[in-house]
């Protein structure tokens, strides 16, 4: 048994695992944070609808939008009924932290929990596939599908698919890289558990990557699905790029060697070493490794490194992974 799967056990309940014939009964919860969202976000609550899994319940927290957000909710809500969407108030501190707040509501309820932004516009069987693909798993195991997604631009026009990854999803994958957007992911109750068990205070980089983080840290499982989703709206107000260019990337691989790779990682470890007790041993050794790597110098960063057995998906990533080692920048 994984120290996921004991913390897991007392709020997880029924048979261990659903039969596939079950999972259009399934609860989904959609967890949707929201900021001055109103220009895409009636195409987006209208793909909700749209949704060939028909069993699902909108969960929004606002945080503190000053245009009509709001309103297009509550006509919606009236629409629905307030049984089908539900609006919290947000604490005002970020999309991470607003996020986790939503997450850790003891008014959301469900077997399954869906992230969503505010902007894409979901495919008509993305719960559908999701949820079969979690089904087939045991419930006492954490767990989290995510996908590709395929990228629009601000108009609604098809620009691209975000980059294909083929190496297995894995705690030493995720130490140094986020495998898909949040928009993408679905996880399980026993996924819920752990990220609950992530302190009030603690400084969130990115929810998607704590999520992938935390999930495989504790000897769970990560589905990536390699065909898109959603359509993933690229625009001038997105927070997070789908990083598909050979811009974004060469963007990314700056902002790699400009040391905030290193305060990324710095707060994703503290994270960590402060809910070690999740951790399954195999991980708490490629921890060690990869923390000790960090604070070493020139040969020796690289043989912890190398101890550690952390891996970007795609030869590129990895050049890049190997330089910032090298340079200390990891």
């Amino acid at each position: 048994m994984t120290n996921g799967e004991r913390v897991a056990q007392k709020t997880t309940h029924g048979r261990d695992r659903p039969e596939a014939s079950d999972a259009s009964h399934m609860d989904v919860a959609i967890l949707m944070c929201t900021y001055n969202g109103s220009t895409y976000l009636r195409e987006q609550l209208e793909s909700f609808a749209n949704q060939s899994h028909k069993n699902w319940t909108l969960y929004v927290s606002d945080d503190g939008s000053a245009d009509t957000t709001l309103s297009i909710l509550a006509e919606y809500q009236r629409r629905w009924g307030e049984h089908r969407l539900i609006i919290f108030e947000g604490p005002r501190q970020g999309f991470g932290k607003n996020f986790m707040s939503l997450l850790r509501r003891s008014e959301v309820k469900g077997h399954y929990y869906a992230f969503s932004d505010q902007d894409d516009v979901w495919f008509s069987d993305k719960l559908e596939r999701s949820i079969s693909r979690l089904c087939s798993l045991s419930l006492q195991i954490p767990s989290l599908y995510c996908s590709r997604t395929r990228l629009i631009d601000a108009c609604g026009n098809v620009t691209g698919k975000s980059p294909l990854f083929s190496r297995p999803p894995s705690f030493q994958n995720a130490l140094v890289q986020s495998l898909a957007g949040a928009n993408t992911m679905t996880i399980n109750q026993a996924a819920r558990v752990v990220l609950s068990r992530l302190p009030a205070d603690a400084t969130i980089i990115a929810h998607d990557w704590l999520a992938y983080i935390l999930i495989t840290a504790c000897g769970g499982v990560a589905i990536y699905d390699s065909e898109p989703t959603l359509d993933y709206r690229q625009h001038s107000g997105n927070l997070i790029g789908a990083n598909a260019s050979f811009v974004d990337q060469i963007i990314r691989f700056r902002k790699m060697f400009s040391g905030r790779f290193v305060a990324w990682n710095n707060v994703n470890v503290k994270i960590l070493q402060d809910l070690s007790q999740l951790l399954t041993p195999e991980n708490q050794t490629v921890l060690e490794h990869f923390d000790r790597g960090r604070r070493q110098r020139a040969v020796g960063r690289l043989i912890a490194l190398r101890k550690s057995g952390v891996y970007r998906q795609t030869p590129r990533g990895n050049i890049s992974l190997l330089i910032a080692a090298c340079l200390g920048r990891i």
